[in-house]
């Protein structure tokens, strides 16, 4: 099969256009993204047909796990499928069929490449059941307490189409204990489909500091959706304002939102390498 591997801030994935979706992708995913015995990644990502897009996601974690979305793997995807011939951008705009959307993408072309793409992600999604959390208060759940492993951990909920819990700290995200307590969150039984965890800190109103543990990976060096639930969540406790700077490990994200509708994602998408990988 052959495949590319791109990464956004980061945030790697493998993409191939199979000819068969009739395979095990979990166990392939698990094989190809491993990062010493494959090629190494966060995530494979399959371009496939849509009767409702341009193109079609599935998403498989790098633990064989299936994903619902992925902001950096949707603008690497959006990259990959123009510039592979595989879909064409009308009046510079791409769509994308997710798990349980279809998302917007807004393309600006160099030539014969991709050079930004601006990514709707959706509306956020507050209802307790739908993020999924068991939680019996009104939406928003904010400001929801959680025991973990005896570390009492106040987490604001929201979904952008995966869930996500996240965490405001006063402190510098670096310093944050995200590889002992990420791994207890994911796992906690407040989420029934586990979670996404991320640490923010609010610098200013169009500044945040992110670091997320992404539910089947582990820590990632940027999360797309995971910088949408930060913002979107320090904007309902009033930390922010409609255009936030999201600062990772892996570079730098803008989300915008004004507090109603629709999440935009912007960020870098970049071509690494082509390979094959034998037996698909």
């Amino acid at each position: 099969m052959r495949f590319a591997k791109l990464q956004g801030t980061g945030n790697d994935f493998l993409l191939a256009n199979p000819a068969d979706e009739a395979q095990d992708w979990a166990a392939i995913s698990k094989a190809m993204c491993e990062r010493h015995f494959g090629v190494g990644a966060d995530g494979l990502m399959l371009v496939l047909p849509s009767d409702k897009a341009d193109v079609r996601m599935r998403l498989f974690n790098a633990d064989g796990s299936e994903a619902e979305v992925s902001g950096n793997g949707v603008r690497c995807l959006v990259k990959y499928a123009i510039e592979g011939g595989i879909a064409k951008a009308t009046d510079d705009r791409l769509t994308v069929e997710v798990a349980h959307e279809v998302l917007r993408a807004d393309v600006t072309m160099s030539g014969d490449e991709v050079s930004a793409v601006r990514l709707s992600m959706g509306k956020p999604i507050f209802e307790a059941k739908e993020i999924p959390v068991i939680a019996d208060v009104e939406p928003p759940v904010l400001d929801f307490p959680i025991d973990a492993n005896g570390e009492m951990l106040v987490v604001n909920c929201v979904s952008m189409g995966n869930p996500h819990a996240v965490l405001f700290v006063s402190q510098a995200v670096e310093d944050y204990p995200l590889e002992r307590l990420g791994p207890v969150v994911e796992y906690h039984s407040a989420f029934p489909q586990r979670v996404n965890f991320g640490v923010a800190r609010v610098e200013a109103r169009d500044r945040m500091h992110v670091r997320v543990w992404e539910r089947g990976v582990g820590e990632t060096l940027a999360c797309g959706t995971g910088s949408c639930a930060a913002m979107v969540a320090a904007r309902l406790h009033d930390l922010a304002g409609e255009r936030v700077e999201i600062v990772q490990p892996g570079g730098n994200l803008i989300v915008e939102w004004d507090g109603k509708g629709e999440v935009f994602l912007s960020g870098p998408a970049e071509f690494i390498f082509e390979g094959d990988w034998p037996g698909v």
